[in-house]
């Protein structure tokens, strides 16, 4: 048989090679499509940028969303159990579904920055770190939760004594919640980090108020066991206002990470203890 000296011809006979000029197109290396070229005096990367960041702002602020759903959940929270409010309770109970689902919407709106934008440095430690306070904040709503739980476990019977020490924990809780999420929205590196450490001091004042509701109540239950099954449920229910101090701290310390790069510890009597994030 006679070998074609043009294969190319005979394979693709009516095939027209078109060249195309490249000058009135762009070539994304995003998603390595040809598309139309930016407008004049905008350049393209500029438009991903202001898209990015107002993407961002959309995430942060759902994110305080979740937070002040947070925050009113823990006053609730604390507010019935002292005043014995069945109805309250069962409303903090409620509302933790809206915790929850705020937290979802979060993590969907991290993930899908990541899918789309690919962020490196700096902005993907800003997303990683949205995406680990969102579960923080979920974990504080569920001790809310779990004090309104206590709540009605207590029943209408009056506490065993006046509460004054737990009430005064959640107070310091909240103010290093809130503190904490007011570093992250901090664009300002050294700020964000001295606003995040600064909360160290609360989380010892939350620990030696709980260490005083702790020894006050079993003193009560030594003296009485009739006040064992009372004393137990304010126990359970001040454990619950340490944790939530302890998961402020934990986003203080995602906050200085996502601001320098730098791992710390803080809070709980503990010294500052920094690891460099290598690279």
């Amino acid at each position: 048989m006679r070998e074609d000296s043009t294969p190319s011809a005979a394979i693709l006979p009516n095939f027209i090679l078109v060249t195309l000029p490249l000058d009135r197109w762009s070539f994304d290396l995003n998603d390595g499509c040809l598309s139309d070229p930016p407008e004049r005096g905008f350049p393209r990367h500029a438009m991903a940028r202001e898209e990015f960041d107002h993407d961002l702002q959309q995430l942060e602020a759902e994110l305080v969303l979740l937070g002040a759903l947070v925050e009113s959940s823990i006053f609730n929270a604390l507010n019935a159990i002292k005043n014995r409010d069945l109805v309250l309770s069962e409303k903090v109970i409620q509302d933790d579904d809206l915790i929850d689902d705020k937290r979802h919407l979060v993590e969907d709106a991290c993930m899908d920055l990541i899918r789309r934008e690919a962020p490196v440095a700096s902005d993907l430690r800003r997303i990683i770190s949205a995406l680990h306070i969102a579960g923080e904040l979920e974990r504080m709503g569920d001790y809310a939760e779990g004090i309104a739980k206590i709540s009605l476990m207590m029943g209408p019977e009056p506490p065993l004594k006046e509460l004054v020490d737990i009430p005064a924990m959640g107070e310091r809780a909240v103010h290093m919640l809130k503190q904490s999420l007011d570093a992250f929205l901090t664009r300002n590196e050294i700020a964000a980090r001295e606003e995040a450490l600064a909360i160290g001091p609360d989380d010892d004042e939350v620990d030696d108020l709980y260490r005083k509701v702790r020894v006050d109540l079993l003193a009560l239950m030594k003296t009485d066991p009739a006040n064992v099954e009372r004393g137990t449920y304010l126990l359970w229910a001040a454990h619950n206002v340490e944790r939530i101090a302890d998961r402020a701290t934990n986003i203080a310390e995602r906050v200085v990470y996502q601001a320098t790069g730098d791992r710390v510890r803080v809070g709980a009597g503990k010294e500052e203890r920094v690891f460099e994030t290598p690279g």
